[in-house]
């Protein structure tokens, strides 16, 4: 199965409605083929910084089978319990027999320590499908990623995309249920 470029968004939340607007936004991209979800979690962090951990998905059944619980295997979290932490162990151990190193120390990204506790998170790990085919004309050429990033709205007013006004307010709403914890 060729994948196209993939991708994980952290999405923190005060008070989560996980299976509402969110899903079904998720649900009308995967309709129109322009993103495919791979594996969803929601994550709750309690006031003590305890850790829950709830699958969501917008998969078919056999796609669920196919790709199994890939989040989890990606940050840590063992979510098909001992077995599933086995099974991720077993999978790096494989990669790094063949020379293949996943992640360096600098790479290392905690993404369940940035989850302000008393919070949840709803992390996603997306399929770019629009994205296939520049990835393949980019190779074809002899291309290749450097680097990638979301932008801050702050930064969009020096290159006039958004007013400071319109900066000020998206940066605002982005931000302001992480600063309050």
């Amino acid at each position: 199965m060729a994948i196209g470029p993939v991708q994980l968004i952290v999405l923190g939340f005060q008070q989560p409605d996980f299976h509402g607007e969110i899903i079904a936004e998720l649900e009308r991209l995967r309709e129109s083929d322009t993103v495919r979800v791979i594996d969803a979690l929601a994550v709750y962090k309690d006031a003590a910084g305890d850790v829950e951990v709830e699958h969501l998905s917008n998969l078919s059944e056999e796609e669920a089978i196919e790709l199994g619980s890939k989040v989890g295997a990606l940050v840590g979290l063992g979510i098909e319990g001992e077995e599933g932490l086995d099974a991720g162990a077993e999978a790096g151990t494989e990669a790094a027999a063949d020379g293949v190193q996943v992640f360096s120390d600098d790479d290392a990204w905690d993404v369940l320590e940035e989850i302000p506790n008393d919070s949840a998170a709803a992390l996603v790990l997306i399929e770019h499908h629009w994205a296939v085919p520049l990835r393949d004309a980019v190779m074809r050429a002899g291309g290749f990623r450097l680097a990638d990033g979301f932008i801050s709205p702050l930064d969009l007013v020096e290159i006039g995309l958004v007013s400071a006004g319109e900066a000020e307010q998206l940066h605002a709403h982005e931000t302001a249920a992480a600063s309050t914890n």
